[in-house]
């Protein structure tokens, strides 16, 4: 039962039924994404991406450090000591990658994987002592002929060795 009040303050009792359908003045307001929500999310998600690209960064130098002491150790056991076993890489190495994520010119993301090259810094180590090697074959080439210390040396001692029998 639902009290009315008349004019007179007096309550009066009246039913209501559930089944009356009650008439709404007010619209409801469908929900709208709030924008600073949106932008937050975005920032997030941006954060997470970069978050994801810097740890593989640091997978990728880990992985690097294994190889390195694998290295020392491999260097260690190839003088072996009497009663070890024969030399034997301690470390296996196969193609791997590290996951990545790419971000595309509509400023969506894909997440994939990046290759890492173990063999990255070998290389580039030849490749630098190749391109030293030929600077200074091209610097020695480009001076004027200049015999070597001991060519030197060898040239001046036959000269006197000559200049000594031609006066005896």
């Amino acid at each position: 039962m639902k009290k009315i009040q008349d004019t007179d303050k007096k309550p009066i009792l009246r039913k209501v039924s559930l089944l009356q359908p009650k008439s709404v003045t007010t619209a409801i307001v469908p929900l709208q994404p709030q924008e600073e929500k949106i932008i937050s999310e975005r920032e997030r998600l941006i954060v997470q991406v970069e978050r994801i690209n810097q740890m593989a960064g640091e997978l990728e130098a880990a992985i690097f450090e294994l190889k390195a002491i694998a290295n020392t150790i491999n260097a260690q056991k190839r003088y072996p000591v009497i009663n070890q076993e024969a030399y034997k890489n301690i470390c296996q190495y196969f193609a791997i990658s590290v996951p990545w994520v790419k971000r595309k010119p509509d400023n969506s993301f894909i997440l994939t994987t990046r290759r890492v090259d173990l063999f990255r810094p070998e290389r580039e180590a030849t490749q630098l002592a190749q391109q030293l090697r030929q600077q200074t074959k091209k610097r020695l080439a480009s001076q004027p002929h200049r015999k070597n210390k001991s060519e030197t040396e060898g040239y001046t001692k036959r000269l006197f060795k000559k200049v000594l029998v031609n006066k005896s």
